[in-house]
């Protein structure tokens, strides 16, 4: 079993979208709020995007020294029976736009956007990735996802309507529509690895064309490589299928794992899976998302995360959230309430010191390589968590006290992808 070394923790910082029940678990204190404030006697009502807020959040992450910045898609409000739901999601602006900007304003964190196969085509998407990842000078990062082609309206979908008798209702097994998303993400993929790869060193672009059963290309990919070779490849479904995607082709995968001994069992499978593609076990990085709710004392701590659960859920978190997730209703339960304990990250919740200790114990006990931290309520809950909690990590020496490299993958240690030309 691989267990971490002294100072090797990865942590990350997601940023709460509109999309994914890791976006919806906490209140929002950040740029949909923000994006609300116009300027002085301006009669314009509508939401406004508050680059100011985005660009907070990438500076205190980059403060903390994590790998990399996570921003959620949103491509248009939730749909349930016809009705729309989370409209709070057109205070989100496309991720690799805002990615852009932050490219300009950080020198060293890893910059990652979540873009579906089933709401962007192979050849411009790896456009822009790649010139995201040479502005950035190799920060860039891809989070695929697999779920979204159950979540855009007809004009986005790909491979037919979803079949509601079709929606994964827990556990592990990926059910027919899920298995066509990640059947079309790992064909995606395999495309914009194409693409990447069709420039070689001397930078002279040569024709790339390949049909495959769900994505095309053809044509001159003009984007020479950048320093880290091309943007990594991160993926956030644990489900079997999702595993099997992650073991062949991502370096980081996020999951949701509670117990460390969850979390070794995830492990482990993974390292079995890795072996199958000739890929080492630090090939791939492990990272649960989770929440962290700090307080003085244990107490407050707890009396603060129960009034963020409180604030953080919407009716129409409690009429989609089930459906997306299992399949089941949640009737029983109050619309003003807090969201079920099952249906969200995993939380936690204490002093500085406690969940410092709870971190590094976690992470030493080969559970996982580090964190997704989904701030608590965000983003002042980043601040919070690297004023008080970094410090205690590296006094450990649990976490890194400096960047040692430029580029995202030397943050994760990833090895830089050879040219295969």
């Amino acid at each position: 079993m691989t267990v971490r070394t002294r100072g090797g923790i990865h942590l990350a910082a997601h940023l709460p979208g509109g999309g994914g029940l890791i976006a919806r678990t906490g209140s929002y204190e950040g740029p949909r709020t923000r994006s609300y404030e116009g300027p002085p006697n301006d009669p314009y009502e509508g939401p406004r995007t508050d680059f100011a807020s985005f660009e907070h959040l990438a500076r205190t992450a980059e403060r903390g020294l994590f790998d990399f910045l996570l921003l959620t898609e949103s491509p248009r409000p939730r749909e349930h029976r016809g009705t729309t739901h989370d409209p709070g999601v057109v205070g989100h602006p496309e991720p690799l736009t805002v990615l852009h900007g932050l490219a300009a304003v950080t020198g060293r964190l890893g910059l990652a956007a979540a873009v579906g196969a089933g709401s962007d085509e192979s050849y411009g998407l790896a456009r822009r990735l790649a010139t995201l990842d040479h502005l950035s000078g190799g920060r860039a990062a891809w989070a695929t996802v697999t779920s979204r082609d159950t979540v855009p309206g007809e004009d986005l979908r790909r491979d037919g309507a979803p079949d509601p008798a079709d929606r994964r209702r827990g556990g592990s097994r990926p059910t027919r529509t899920t298995e066509a998303a990640l059947a079309r993400s790992a064909e995606f993929v395999e495309r914009a690895r194409e693409l990447w790869e069709s420039c070689p060193p001397e930078g002279v672009p040569r024709a790339s064309a390949r049909r495959g059963r769900r994505v095309d290309v053809a044509g001159e990919f003009g984007v020479p490589r950048s320093p880290q070779g091309h943007p990594v490849i991160i993926h956030a479904d644990g489900s079997g299928g999702g595993r099997e995607f992650a073991a062949s082709t991502a370096e980081v995968v996020i999951t949701r794992h509670r117990t460390p001994q969850a979390g070794r069992e995830f492990r482990a499978d993974m390292e079995r899976r890795l072996a199958t593609y000739g890929r080492a076990p630090g090939d791939l990085k492990i990272m649960p998302a989770v929440t962290v709710v700090l307080g003085d004392t244990a107490a407050e701590a707890r009396e603060r995360a129960a009034d963020i659960r409180r604030q953080g859920i919407s009716e129409g978190d409690l009429t989609v959230a089930p459906r997306e997730i299992r399949g089941a209703g949640l009737s029983s339960y109050d619309p003003d309430g807090p969201l079920p304990e099952a249906y969200g990250p995993p939380s936690y919740v204490g002093t500085p010191e406690a969940v410092a200790a709870e971190l590094d114990a976690f992470v030493t006990a080969g559970a996982a390589d580090g964190f997704v931290l989904v701030p608590r309520p965000a983003p002042g809950g980043l601040d919070e968590f690297v004023d008080r909690v970094v410090p205690l990590l590296q006094e450990r020496g649990a976490f890194r006290t400096e960047y040692t490299g430029t580029t995202l993958r030397s943050h994760l240690g990833s090895a830089r992808p050879l040219w295969k030309g």
